[in-house]
């Protein structure tokens, strides 16, 4: 098994980088991968601090620093060490200063400033936090994504991960025996999206629920006729409403979300033509048809 040791320098929180690597090993198998993890290295200090420990574990070296100092220092400390290092974004950077025009800003974590879609993604994210598993459906008429499923079928963490891309979630289960409220039905500006899952696949991550929390594995949560009428009900329900569904067997949380969101455009530019033929009715333009 090919081992490597992963260094990863980052001048602000290194989400970005750490998403972009987790994309490329996920292409690679039968490697051990040992990450080292630098966030915020602002400073001279900082880098010849961090340069003992990839001294210490020479391997490859990836790095999002808009410093020019800091970057070019540590790209010195590398050719000296013969080892290479990566600046990860330079290619987009170099790709939209030539189509923009302009030259990038260069300062660390601009994606990270407390703006106003800053402050929109905290409220989604108070928002989706408040209104999850049915609570206060009252509500959901504010949300921009109502997710509908029965228990288990991933709607917490798929509401959690949209709310950190700014999207106000609620999520209602759907039971058998307790129908949701009749608000869910009337909803007119929140997308519904139905999530479902295969009966045998649902069983598996009922009972390892049912495990982790030392209750007993054989129950009606998890018997297979009732998931089965459980799952058939369901799908009946966003059947009978139009409602687009979104089958998570094998998709990732964040596969399911990217979805969700798609599905969201396509509902606001569905949105967007009723409204512009109801302004071309009304002022009698004539459109193709």
């Amino acid at each position: 098994m090919a081992r490597l040791h992963l260094h990863l320098l980052s001048d602000s929180t290194g989400e970005t980088l750490e998403m972009i690597v987790k994309a490329a090993l996920a292409q690679f198998e039968d490697a051990e991968v040992i990450r080292h993890f630098w966030p915020m290295v602002r400073s001279r200090q900082h880098l010849d601090r961090i340069m003992g420990d990839i001294a210490a574990n020479p391997g490859l070296v990836l790095f999002t620093l808009v410093n020019r100092e800091t970057r070019g220092r540590l790209e010195e400390h590398c050719r000296a060490m013969g080892l290479p290092a990566v600046p990860v974004l330079d290619t987009v950077n170099d790709a939209l200063e030539a189509f923009l025009g302009q030259e990038a800003k260069g300062r660390p974590g601009r994606q990270h400033l407390m703006d106003d879609a800053y402050f929109a993604r905290v409220e989604a994210i108070q928002f989706t936090i408040a209104h999850d598993d049915g609570v206060a459906w009252e509500d959901w008429e504010k949300a921009d994504i109502v997710l509908a499923g029965v228990s288990r079928s991933s709607k917490t963490p798929t509401s959690i991960y949209l709310a950190n891309r700014g999207y106000k979630v609620a999520n209602i289960p759907i039971v058998i025996e307790s129908p949701p409220p009749s608000a869910l039905f009337g909803l007119r500006r929140p997308l519904v999206v139905g999530l479902t899952t295969a009966p045998d696949r649902l069983i598996q991550v009922r009972r390892n629920r049912l495990l982790s929390l030392k209750q007993a594995p054989a129950t009606a949560y998890v018997d297979a006729d009732k998931v089965a009428r459980e799952v058939q009900f369901a799908r009946r329900m966003f059947a009978d409403n139009g409602w687009p569904v979104i089958d998570v067997t094998r998709r990732s949380i964040e596969e399911t979300a990217a979805a969700v969101i798609a599905l969201l455009h396509e509902h606001h530019a569905a949105g967007d033509a009723v409204s512009g033929a109801a302004s071309g009715a009304a002022s009698g333009g004539a459109r193709p048809i």
